[in-house]
């Protein structure tokens, strides 16, 4: 199999691996990213500032080579989408979360640094190689991979894959609409099972919670996110003015102001809350009726 990985990110860059190197880098969608200015100084997204970044992250934390780092307790942001699941995990909130990874496509898994391991370095996988020193790593790590053979990455399968497992509360990263929506009916399906069960033999049934995290927002329009805003409980905000218009009336709170993230449900709620007990630095809660609220003007 030919050892080739494919990853959107800084600006929603198309960028391709082969063997370890950067072989092509696309045009980014915006040009600046606050949070690569602020940790990484990089204060343009050019086709060079990319790929520098991107071989850094290969030479440091060996992305989509055998040297992959997999586990980790270091986080560069204070609420990110692995840190929120680790911290969820940590304190028993979720049993499990299904997450993507390059070298091993979708996982599922209870530990919580294993999570931070896989996801903290990447972002938007959309093809990517098995390498087995990798996945024995993960597997070693405690992770499940859902398909060995071909790194396949189907979040909806990974959730369903989780149930198999037991595990009844979990965490799922989404950056397809669709699967948002396939996961949620999965999950009402469950529990209107169950229920009936429980009417009929008047058996006790765990409850089964699935929180559905989008991810890799950029490019997606207004109309586009708010048909689906209900299946989410929590959402990046990246740099989609889309996502800030459909988002706006649903959202429960919001940490950040310049790449935002916002829980949409009361569940989802309680995982931001949970990050923020867990952070020693000062944090700043004010109410606000009209959230969204952002800063800078990089959106699109």
């Amino acid at each position: 199999m030919e050892d080739i990985h494919v990853m959107e990110a800084l600006g929603k860059s198309k960028i391709v691996v082969k063997n370890g190197k950067v072989v092509e880098v696309g045009e980014p969608l915006i040009k600046y990213c606050p949070l690569f200015a602020k940790h990484r100084g990089i204060n343009e997204l050019n086709k060079d500032t990319i790929k520098e970044n991107i071989e850094f992250r290969i030479k440091e934390f060996g992305l989509f080579t055998e040297n992959r780092v997999v586990e980790t307790k270091e986080y560069i942001v204070g609420f990110g989408t692995s840190e929120i699941f680790l911290t969820a995990l940590k304190n028993k909130l979720l049993d499990a979360v299904v997450i993507v990874s390059d070298c091993a496509g979708t996982i599922i898994t209870d530990n919580p640094y294993l999570v931070q391991g896989l996801c903290g370095r990447i972002s938007g996988i959309i093809k990517t190689t098995p390498i087995p020193k990798v996945i024995e790593k993960i597997e070693n790590a405690g992770g499940v991979v859902l398909n060995k053979e071909n790194a396949e990455i189907n979040q909806y399968k990974g959730v369903k894959k989780a149930l198999e497992l037991g595990y009844k509360k979990i965490g799922v990263s989404i950056g397809n609409l669709d699967d948002a929506k396939k996961i949620k009916e999965l999950e009402n399906q469950i529990i209107t099972n169950a229920e009936c069960s429980i009417k009929a033999k008047s058996d006790p049934v765990q409850d089964v919670k699935i929180i559905t995290f989008g991810v890799h927002t950029t490019g997606y329009s207004k109309l586009e996110f708010k048909k689906f805003v209900k299946y989410f409980d929590l959402t990046t905000c990246c740099a989609s003015k889309g996502v800030l218009g459909a988002v706006k009336g649903h959202v429960k709170i919001q940490v950040g102001k310049s790449v935002p993230i916002f829980a949409l449900s009361q569940n989802g709620k309680e995982l931001i809350i949970e990050r923020m007990k867990e952070l020693e630095r000062p944090i700043l809660i004010t109410p606000n009726d009209e959230l969204p609220v952002v800063k800078g003007d990089f959106y699109i």
